[in-house]
């Protein structure tokens, strides 16, 4: 058996803090021990719509079904805000840190407080810019649905049910999101390879019904031709139909309106014909949080991307399945 000595053990330590203090990563996601409790914190972007208190919902259920105690924050759409609100998480000692960033850049400097703090951190639905910050080296995981595919689901459908529709406005979610970069990649994509349409218009709505309202009802001014909106979010969608229908359009017939999230308001417009197709963003998070900070406390390795599964709703199954949205 090889004998450490004391005198080594200072050597390695001494390494290490250099690397540190040189600039060089190490490359190790902060451990968590098993206990029997634990004080985790919930940094949430905005609460403004039912999606965002539908997640903040399910993971505050969880947390209280498992007696854990949980720091709830609000940054209220402000990226600044979030960094803060992970700061002061820090601060007050918390065991691991589930951070929904509002933007993939901005968000870095938390992620990488957090490390420093030996604090994990689990990603929830939206991700940070991968160049500057890794899974499994900066952030243990992230958990959520895979947004390329959904925007790509929405050009599927519509190339395959579009009757001779072919002139799209897109609605894009934040700028810098995660969401809106993936669903506006997996869409254009899509419907460049399906051919026969054109964008005509594509700008960002911020994910909010009422500037999805006026966005749309400036771009319908712009393009009077366009027979397709694409919107990155519900709310947007439900913004649109509005601008539509003070322009004196008919939703459905007039003009296609496509989204994704998949909320009971949106399900219900497919139903009443006025959203022809949703593709759900499942935001029940709170059971794979948990259940993924468990398994790591364990010692488990954890995948670097936890995708959630996500429905798709239009006439033939809405009504049916609308009891099921969230």
């Amino acid at each position: 058996m090889t004998t450490i000595s004391r005198r080594t053990l200072m050597l390695a330590a001494t390494a290490i803090g250099a690397l540190a203090v040189a600039g060089v990563a190490i490359a190790e996601v902060p451990k968590l021990a098993q206990k029997d409790t634990y004080k985790v914190g919930f940094a949430q972007t905005e609460s403004n719509n039912p999606w965002r208190i539908a997640q903040t919902n399910s993971m505050k259920a969880e947390a209280e079904k498992l007696g854990y105690q949980l720091v709830y924050t609000d940054a209220a759409g402000s990226a600044a805000k979030q960094v803060a609100d992970v700061n002061s998480m820090i601060a007050q000692g918390v065991d691991v840190i589930f951070l929904a960033p509002r933007e993939e850049k901005p968000l870095i400097p938390a992620v990488m407080a957090a490390k420093k703090a030996g604090i994990p951190v689990i990603l929830l639905d939206r991700s940070v810019d991968p160049s500057l910050a890794k899974a499994g080296e900066d952030y243990l995981t992230f958990i959520g649905s895979n947004f390329v595919e959904e925007g790509k689901r929405v050009a599927e459908w519509l190339a395959k049910n579009a009757n001779g529709k072919s002139k799209i406005i897109e609605l894009e979610g934040t700028t810098g999101s995660s969401p809106a970069n993936d669903r506006k990649k997996g869409f254009d994509e899509a419907i460049q390879a399906a051919g026969g349409f054109e964008i005509v218009a594509s700008q960002t709505g911020d994910f909010a019904r009422d500037k999805g309202r006026q966005v749309a009802e400036a771009l319908l001014q712009a393009h009077p031709d366009a027979d397709i909106i694409y919107a990155h979010n519900d709310e947007m969608a439900i913004g649109a139909i509005a601008a539509l229908e003070a322009a004196g359009k008919v939703p459905g017939k007039d003009v296609l309106v496509l989204s994704i999230d998949g909320g009971k308001e949106a399900v219900q417009l497919v139903v009443d014909g006025k959203i022809a197709a949703v593709v759900e963003c499942n935001p029940r998070f709170g059971p794979k949080a948990f259940e993924t900070m468990q398994r790591y406390a364990k010692g488990e390795a954890i995948e670097p991307n936890l995708v959630n599964e996500d429905k798709f709703y239009d006439a033939s199954n809405a009504a049916a399945e609308l009891a099921n949205a969230y």
